[in-house]
């Protein structure tokens, strides 16, 4: 698995506690406020509002919930500004780490990130130093479970997609990202079950590291995952 991601972790997690279930709600609430704000409420002419609405869908999030949060970025029910935010870090062995988030302070979110950083063998990184090592791309999930292996790689291939790439019953499907939704809507029309579908930071090259030093890692993102403000956590560490 070329990253970490907070929803492909939380999707494949069996039994989300509530405090867990509590925290992506709300972090999805306001991935979808800000989706709005950028680019209106209706998710048929607005992707990235249409990824966010999906991405809770995935997390059995209620629609009610849903609902309030469209009305939030269109100004209808009032809310806190909110901006979006982009840090490069490294973390344990030196593994190159991407955190994406949205928060309505970014200089207190920034703080903590790096006081989380420096408690789990990370440290910040320079804007640019990091980021070159990674790929934006569209990254499609399929559990592997319902069809045939081989004849999954076949069809994802068919579907338009770049690249593939295998982590025990699970499909990533990468694409271009002007790419994703065409090729998303390819893979439902040959019946193929999607389990999330987003634009994530995907690194050109792994790498491998000790397995203490794995741990030490898995640690971090934890501790990342934790904050209000982090929605999504990319490194290059082979897993």
């Amino acid at each position: 698995m070329s990253g970490h991601s907070h929803f492909k972790s939380i999707k494949h997690q069996k039994g989300i506690a509530d405090a867990k279930k509590g925290n992506a709600f709300s972090k999805i609430t306001r991935l979808i406020t800000v989706a709005v704000r950028q680019g209106g409420g209706d998710p048929n002419t607005n992707s990235k509002l249409r990824l966010a609405i999906e991405q809770a869908r995935t997390v059995n999030m209620p629609k009610d919930n849903v609902e309030r949060a469209i009305k939030r970025g269109t100004g209808a029910i009032a809310e806190e500004k909110l901006e979006e935010f982009v840090f490069e870090a490294y973390g344990p062995a030196g593994i190159a780490i991407i955190i994406e988030g949205i928060t309505d302070n970014k200089n207190r979110a920034l703080g903590e990130i790096k006081q989380i950083l420096n408690q789990n063998g990370g440290k910040l990184a320079g804007e640019g130093s990091v980021k070159w090592l990674f790929e934006r791309k569209g990254a499609i999930i399929v559990d592997a479970k319902q069809k045939d292996k081989e004849e999954l790689e076949l069809e994802a291939i068919e579907a338009g997609a770049e690249d593939i790439y295998w982590d025990n019953d699970i499909l990533y499907i990468y694409t271009k990202p002007e790419d994703l939704e065409l090729v998303k809507k390819n893979l439902e029309q040959k019946n193929i079950k999607i389990e999330s579908a987003s634009l994530d930071w995907v690194a050109k090259e792994m790498i491998e590291v000790k397995e203490n030093e794995k741990k030490s890692c898995q640690r971090l993102f934890e501790a990342l995952d934790e904050n209000d403000s982090v929605q999504d956590i990319y490194s290059n560490l082979r897993v």
